[in-house]
C-alpha cells in the first residue's frame, strides 16, 4: 500500500471519530468517492490501526442503523421545497 494512501485513510478515520460525518460528507470534503472512503475504513484502516478502526466501525454502525430515516427526512423536505416554489 502506497505512503499517501495510509495518511489518507488514518487522516479520514480520525476525522470521522472527531466529526461523526457520514461517508459522503467525508468524501466530498477529501475529494474522493464514497466507495474509497468506505474502502479505507472498512478494509484498509483495521490493517494500520485496529483500535480507530473498531470505533469508527461503531459510527459507520450508528449511520447505518438511521439511514432509514435521513432518507425520509431528505424526501420530506425535497417536497416541502417544491412546494414551496409553486
Amino acid at each position: 500500500m502506497h505512503d499517501y494512501i495510509k495518511e489518507r485513510t488514518i487522516k479520514i478515520g480520525k476525522y470521522i471519530v472527531e466529526t461523526r460525518k457520514t461517508v459522503r460528507m467525508i468524501a466530498k470534503e477529501f475529494g474522493v468517492s464514497k466507495s474509497t472512503v468506505h474502502k479505507d475504513l472498512t478494509e484498509r484502516l483495521p490493517e494500520l490501526n485496529p483500535e480507530l478502526a473498531n470505533q469508527v466501525k461503531g459510527i459507520l454502525e450508528y449511520h447505518k442503523s438511521i439511514r432509514h430515516l435521513r432518507g425520509g427526512e431528505a424526501t420530506k423536505q425535497k417536497y416541502k421545497k417544491a412546494e414551496l416554489q409553486k
